[in-house]
């Protein structure tokens, strides 16, 4: 893990193509602004962990989910 201290109006450079820019820093808050590629999917934390969870819930079968009446007859 790499920390740093950055001032308002200062940056961050991720490879070629991602600036985090550091707006205001008031207090505990720090205000951050990401210019990054659309291709590039950026979540806070807890959001991306949220997805994380829901898509192992979503992938984990349940014997009750699984409709067998559906399946075709041998």
């Amino acid at each position: 893990m790499l920390v740093l201290t950055r001032k308002p109006k200062q940056q961050i450079m991720i490879g070629d193509d991602i600036v985090i820019n550091i707006v205001e820093v008031q207090g505990d808050n720090v205000r951050i602004a990401i210019d990054a590629p659309r291709a590039i999917k950026i979540y806070r934390g807890e959001i991306y962990r949220a997805i994380q969870e829901e898509n192992k819930q979503a992938a984990t079968l349940v014997p009750k989910d699984i409709d067998l009446s559906a399946l075709p007859k041998l």
